[in-house]
């Protein structure tokens, strides 16, 4: 009895792991439709296990990202229009051009563009080397 329970609670495991990685890339594919992320670079930091990412992201006119996480943290500086990030822990708040914020590692947020022109702003993070390489992870 106990090795039929053990046994269903590892199918149950492996199961639920798997279901949530297919809505992961469902997640990561309607944020992609619309939203714009070009990488300027991607190479080793000089910190011993990290790499230095820096991206450049543009948001259109009444989109917004899913609540996500990253890794390391994220430093976002506006670029153009108006960021408003939801960030955990923090009341929602609006960065226009020349404007810059820390989101810390693990933190959920998500950036909404609700004005009439297009949103864009350069994001750095330095994740760890091996992992996820900087990728975000959607919040289900």
């Amino acid at each position: 009895m106990k090795r039929s329970a053990a046994f269903f609670v590892a199918v149950a495991s492996v199961s639920f792991q798997a279901v949530s990685l297919l809505d992961i890339g469902n997640a990561q594919g309607q944020q992609a439709s619309e939203i714009k992320r070009t990488s300027l670079f991607q190479q080793e930091s000089t910190l011993a296990g990290y790499q230095a990412i820096m991206n450049i992201v543009v948001i259109p006119p009444g989109v917004s990202e899913i609540k996500h996480t990253h890794p390391g943290p994220l430093s976002v500086y506006v670029l153009e229009g108006t960021l408003t990030l939801e960030h955990e822990g923090r009341p929602t708040a609006t960065y226009k051009p020349a404007e810059a914020v820390l989101i810390e590692a693990g933190k959920i947020h998500r950036g909404i563009n609700s004005g009439d022109e297009v949103t864009s702003f350069g994001c750095k993070t330095a994740p760890k080397a091996h992992g996820n390489h900087g990728r975000s992870w959607p919040i289900i």
